[in-house]
């Protein structure tokens, strides 16, 4: 086992479940469409790191992602839960199989790069929290040495204030945190134009 862990929430591509806000604007089979471009250049960027384990929902979903699996990738089911359930189930699966430094995030942002989760693997050594922003106020990365639930438990998931909040929930419980560079997810029409524009290729 890996004393390093990255670990990818990801959602089934299924048409009407997937971008519903970038759905409003483009059409449901169009939204699933960008969800699996997304996804893609996303995992491009990640491909050379070891030991990944891919987090699915729903949980009979595995047959639809395994086309995005690398051959020393790992899958699993996400559970059933809040988001901050889920998040706590996959840190402590992990700690259980000897991980030692153990970083998530989600399927949102296609501009994480590997440099990205090394940062924040290094920045584990030292702090006890590492995360990082997001444009509309969540967080595109979390990062733990031992499950932390004050981080989890009551937030009011999908809001501008996630961050701010898991930020001063660490710094009331006296955790040593960094924070790592700001993204943006990928949510509106506008998301999903600028990103079609930085990436021709897409």
């Amino acid at each position: 086992m890996d004393l390093q862990k990255l670990i990818i929430f990801i959602k089934a591509p299924r048409r009407g479940e997937v971008k519903t806000r970038l759905a409003r604007d483009i059409g449901d089979e169009a939204a699933c469409e960008a969800y699996c471009t997304l996804v893609d250049t996303l995992l491009n960027q990640l491909a050379e790191l070891p030991e990944v384990e891919l987090r699915v929902t729903p949980d009979d979903a595995s047959a639809e992602i395994k086309p995005w699996l690398r051959s020393n990738w790992q899958l699993r089911p996400q559970g059933q839960g809040s988001l901050g359930e889920r998040l706590q189930t996959a840190f402590t699966d992990s700690f259980n199989r000897g991980a030692e430094r153990v970083v998530i995030i989600g399927s949102d942002c296609p501009f994480i790069t590997a440099d990205d989760i090394h940062d924040a693997w290094t920045a584990l050594h030292d702090s006890e929290v590492v995360i990082g922003p997001a444009c509309d106020g969540g967080y595109w990365l979390i990062g733990l040495r031992q499950l932390q639930p004050t981080l989890f438990d009551g937030i009011a998931w999908s809001t501008e204030t996630v961050f701010r909040e898991t930020l001063q929930r660490a710094e009331a419980a006296r955790l040593r945190v960094q924070v790592l560079r700001e993204l943006s997810d990928v949510d509106t029409e506008a998301d999903w134009r600028a990103f079609l524009a930085a990436t021709p290729e897409a």
